[in-house]
């Protein structure tokens, strides 16, 4: 898979995911009313993050907010906290990926802007993903847990007979919209991450090659210096002068004044 491709395939599952999130945030079907014990009834109850609903058989639908936030259980105001900075952070994350988007060119902004842009938009995609996952499942949590206790209280007694009628609320719709919303943001910010990579551009290894004045062509090292003629490449080491001894493969008779490379 390219890294345009990857990158877009990402944008556009974190998008789904976060319109998800925001979806599954207004919905009122966070828990509903468990028809186990009572299949047939002509009110129905059903609760969300921000109100409660009543349905009638007649069709009347009745919702009342709640008006109250420090008459909330902390574990309600918990997951309200949870999705809204889940929302927030992706709503950040999704106008930094706009503009990090490889097939979008805005001025002269070069690839490795892009690579951090695109890095950073898919870490915060990755957090607001297990935020909603983490708001999801801590409500499913209470409610597992009020379900059990409920049932524990309605079946006392001797024998087992059913003392006492409670409602009890199962798993509505909205922790399912929820749970699909966090994981797709979650796998759009891995695909951002992992486009990255190839946005980076490759650094490029310059052979370097160093000019080097001398007078006369001589080489000078350290314990004496070379003295080479630059002309073809059968060229040979033609005089090596060490102190005041002096020895040489081939001895020019009459060696020129100006010696040029």
């Amino acid at each position: 898979m390219s890294t345009t491709t990857c990158q877009v395939v990402g944008f556009l599952l974190a998008l789904l995911g976060l319109a998800g999130c925001i979806a599954a945030t207004g919905m009122d079907m966070w828990s509903t009313q468990d028809l186990y014990d009572n299949p047939v009834t002509s009110v129905f109850q059903y609760e969300g993050l921000w109100r409660s609903c009543v349905r009638q058989s007649s069709g009347f639908t009745e919702c009342r907010p709640y008006f109250t936030i420090l008459g909330l259980p902390a574990m309600l105001q918990a997951v309200r906290a949870l999705m809204i900075v889940g929302i927030v952070l992706g709503a950040i994350a999704l106008l930094v990926s706009i503009f990090a988007l490889k097939c979008i060119r805005i001025g002269s902004m070069e690839d490795s802007a892009k690579a951090n842009m695109t890095l950073t938009s898919g870490v915060m995609f990755i957090i607001s993903g297990l935020c909603a996952i983490a708001g999801v499942s801590v409500f499913a949590n209470m409610l597992v847990t009020n379900f059990w206790m409920s049932t524990a209280n309605m079946y006392t007694g001797l024998g087992g007979m059913v003392q006492t009628v409670q409602t009890r609320y199962t798993f509505g719709s909205a922790l399912f919209v929820g749970w699909v919303a966090g994981g797709l943001t979650l796998i759009g910010g891995v695909m951002m991450c992992i486009a990255c990579r190839g946005l980076v551009p490759e650094e490029t290894t310059y052979k370097a090659v160093s000019y080097h004045a001398s007078g006369h062509n001589v080489g000078y090292k350290p314990g004496g210096f070379k003295a080479s003629t630059g002309f073809g490449p059968n060229s040979k080491t033609k005089k090596m002068y060490d102190g005041g001894a002096r020895t040489e493969d081939e001895v020019q008779s009459h060696p020129s004044k100006y010696d040029y490379v």
